[in-house]
């Protein structure tokens, strides 16, 4: 009788739906949910609580300054939250987007209420506040850690979240367009020859981006499927908070990521910020922004079908650093020529935003490459942590660019209330706008050059290594979540 002992029998995998178009097509309505409100906080807040409402913007900039600080504990609780819970019949991140996309579309509409622009200015402050953290700091969060975290268990093939990346700079320039492009027709009004923005129109397109927003929200959540088991480990078997932590500030992916992001962020929203005043006050034609806006989003459109490809031929990390590179120099040349000519400034800035979206479109597979490399390194992915710091990072980015936006108006003089500007003013806002991006983008691509370490051919290598452990534990593969 032979004592050859019988072969294991192979680990049976899960049983999903194939990675598909839906897939795509469903994440993209995440970020277009996402984009309803806060694209129309980044582009509209500052000079609605500064021209409508009548608050200081040295005021304004603080708070978005503020704010960040308070979302350094708020998106990592979310992290941690997210990621200690077990998960739910439709998966560990999905369930989110129906808790809190009611919540988060009502906090912005309330953000952009008039109703107390004639209220004392310490009642006015008050509001402004109070609703802005309750969008941001608490319901904007609890939505978008999970939605952002759950690209990494969607699919574990990295042309899979390249793709993903896509769709999702997709979403936010389509919701870019309906906002940065519309809305600025609709919102700004002349008065006895001055452009101005109007308080109660701008309420009304709140009210239409939060009903929008509702509706990409629950599109996303019955079209995407996670794929990759990301079942906690044992309580007593998870590293602590404290190693945690620590082992993400030691993942160079994410650090490096973060500082590119960074600056990337505080150029690229600074320059939103701004642009508003660029067009109302330096061209005095605030209409023209939704020209500018349209045409500065185009080149993410023609990107979208090549996104994929340039990642397969070039990698992220080469992409990300020329497309910086094209936009500091284009900020550089627009300052040096300090024109008066409108279209030629919309020239200059389409440059600029092309720069912008060759990174853009693929910044979100970045953070599942980090994710991907914390496994490698600790075993544990920690999703929605790594992505939490990630996200705070970028509201960082935001917060400075709000904060710097304000209390530079400050600095070179602006008059809140719609009053005319001096030449000094003038020039300081087109300064803001050009110059100083330029710097910005420069310090970013140096962050990918000598920082980030996940070249084109490293990426690969973690790929390998990660299906190679998922085939021994019996879960999808790569190869198993294939189209």
């Amino acid at each position: 009788m032979s004592t050859t002992a019988a072969p294991a029998p192979a680990l049976a995998r899960p049983t999903k739906r194939p990675f598909s178009w839906r897939d795509k097509i469903g994440y993209m309505f995440g970020d277009w949910g996402n984009d309803f409100t806060f694209i129309l906080q980044s582009a509209f807040f500052l000079i609605f609580y500064t021209n409508v409402m009548g608050i200081n913007a040295a005021h304004v900039g603080t708070l978005l300054f503020g704010a960040r600080i308070l979302d350094a504990f708020t998106d990592v609780g979310a992290g941690r939250l997210v990621d200690t819970l077990s998960p739910s019949r439709s998966g560990r991140f999905k369930p989110w987007l129906l808790r809190i996309c009611i919540p988060v579309s009502v906090a912005c509409v309330l953000m952009f209420t008039p109703l107390l622009a004639d209220a004392d200015y310490g009642a006015r402050l008050a509001w402004m506040i109070v609703t802005y953290i309750l969008w941001g700091s608490v319901f904007y969060t609890l939505i978008n850690i999970p939605y952002g975290s759950m690209a990494s268990v969607i699919s574990s093939d990295p042309d899979h979240r390249a793709s993903l990346s896509v769709f999702r700079s997709l979403g936010a320039t389509l919701a870019n367009l309906g906002i940065s492009v519309v809305v600025p027709l609709f919102v700004y009004i002349q008065v006895d020859g001055d452009s101005q923005l109007s308080g109660n129109r701008m309420f009304f397109a709140a009210v239409i981006c939060a009903v929008l927003a509702v509706m990409c929200y629950l599109l996303c959540f019955v079209n995407v499927e996670e794929r990759v088991q990301t079942s906690p480990k044992p309580k007593d078997e998870r590293m602590g908070f404290g190693a945690m932590f620590g082992s993400l500030l030691k993942n160079r992916a994410l650090t490096g990521l973060i500082f590119s992001s960074l600056f990337m962020l505080i150029g690229m929203m600074l320059l939103a910020s701004v642009l508003p005043y660029v067009f109302n006050e330096y061209f005095n034609n605030g209409q023209m922004l939704s020209t500018a806006n349209l045409v500065g989003l185009l080149p993410t459109l023609a990107f979208v079908p090549i996104g994929a490809w340039l990642t397969r031929t070039v990698g992220k990390r080469e992409v990300g650093i020329a497309g910086l590179s094209i936009g500091a120099l284009s900020g550089l040349a627009l300052f040096i020529l300090r024109t008066d000519s409108a279209v030629t400034y919309i020239i200059g800035y389409t440059i600029l935003m092309t720069g912008l979206a060759a990174l853009n479109v693929l910044i979100w597979a970045f953070i599942t490459d980090a994710i991907d490399y914390q496994e490698i390194r600790t075993g544990e992915r920690n999703d929605a942590t790594v992505y939490s710091l990630y996200s705070w990072a970028r509201k960082l980015g935001q917060a400075v660019a709000g904060g710097l936006s304000g209390w530079a108006l400050g600095w070179i003089g602006y008059q809140s209330g719609g009053v005319t500007q001096s030449d000094a003013v003038l020039n300081g806002i087109y300064t803001l706008s050009t110059l100083v991006p330029a710097v910005l983008l420069a310090i970013s691509a140096a962050g990918l050059i000598f920082w980030y370490p996940l070249s084109k051919e490293r990426v690969e290598q973690n790929v390998a290594i990660l299906d190679e452990r998922r085939a021994e534990r019996g879960e999808l593969t790569s190869e198993d979540v294939q189209s």
